[in-house]
């Protein structure tokens, strides 16, 4: 038996041992109101990023002020609770990490989820674990015992492949935008635009502050202020915004391991319907040698 990282179980779902019960059980209480703005992800599939889109497109391009967290802005349901988040002045933008099932409904509420390749996010989820010991107490733990926890679907918020399909299920629903991270970091001015129509922005079509927008939320911008994101870690542990790229897999998949993975999302792509994403990777995930 290979270590383990360490959960809070809330009548079966798996959450960082970090968040408290009650906020877990409060937040699926909360009530949708029409003007919400749900940012929906797995972790580590670009939820901060797209966070910190939407805080920009609603606050004029201006960057968070020093000091201030992105999370008192647009705070994670699922850890504080309804009530931390009905305080919040409308439109009020949310973070989550639930499927599609358990998150609050409103058919006038707008659902901005964004996909990643799974190779990829097992990777930034395994130094995101490492890295936050007081939620985890993984910090020893290696890539290959972080994987194979990942693939049986054994990690917080569940199983990777039952959360995309729940999502990808809803893809053309009017009331939502279903982004792909990989499409979003080869044109990212798009990716902006796109999300600034589906809000119904005014600045989707300004040319000078779509550009505010990219630049403040590049990856190398918010590489350089990770005191925005997160609260503090380890010197020694990966940063919070880490790499942010396609294809860091390579770096850390046996062959094996790249062909279990691949195997399993073949077959979850049938059956949920997602067999046109990431064709490629697929591919090359499935001839490593």
């Amino acid at each position: 038996m290979g270590m383990k990282p360490s959960y809070r179980v809330h009548d079966g779902f798996r959450m960082p041992l970090g968040f408290p019960a009650d906020g877990f059980s409060s937040a699926l209480g909360y009530r949708a109101r029409p003007r919400d703005i749900f940012i929906a992800t797995y972790p580590k599939c670009g939820t901060t990023w797209v966070q910190y889109i939407v805080y920009l497109l609603l606050h004029n391009g201006e960057p968070l002020s020093a000091g201030r967290l992105l999370a008192d802005a647009i705070p994670h349901l699922e850890e504080v609770g309804k009530e931390t988040v009905e305080r919040l002045p409308e439109p009020r933008a949310i973070k989550t990490h639930l499927p599609f099932a358990m998150t609050p409904a409103h058919a006038e509420a707008r659902y901005i989820y964004v996909a990643r390749n799974p190779f990829d996010c097992v990777v930034s989820f395994y130094h995101h674990t490492r890295g936050f010991a007081q939620h985890y107490d993984f910090a020893a733990g290696t890539f290959g015992e972080y994987f194979d926890c990942f693939i049986a679907g054994e990690v917080d918020f569940g199983d990777y492949f039952d959360h995309l399909g729940s999502w990808y299920a809803h893809r053309d629903d009017q009331n939502s935008l279903f982004l792909i991270f990989e499409d979003m970091k080869t044109d990212p001015s798009r990716a902006v635009v796109e999300i600034a129509e589906f809000l119904g922005l005014p600045c989707a079509t300004d040319e000078n502050r779509i550009a505010d927008v990219v630049r403040h939320s590049s990856f190398d911008n918010m590489r350089s202020d990770q005191d925005r994101w997160s609260s503090a870690r380890p010197d020694e542990m990966p940063a919070f915004v880490r790499k942010g790229v396609i294809g860091d897999w390579l770096n850390y998949f046996s062959p094996e391991q790249a062909n279990r993975l691949a195997t399993r999302f073949n077959a979850c792509a049938e059956r949920s319907g997602f067999t046109g994403l990431w064709p490629d990777i697929v591919h090359v995930a499935q001839h490593m040698s």
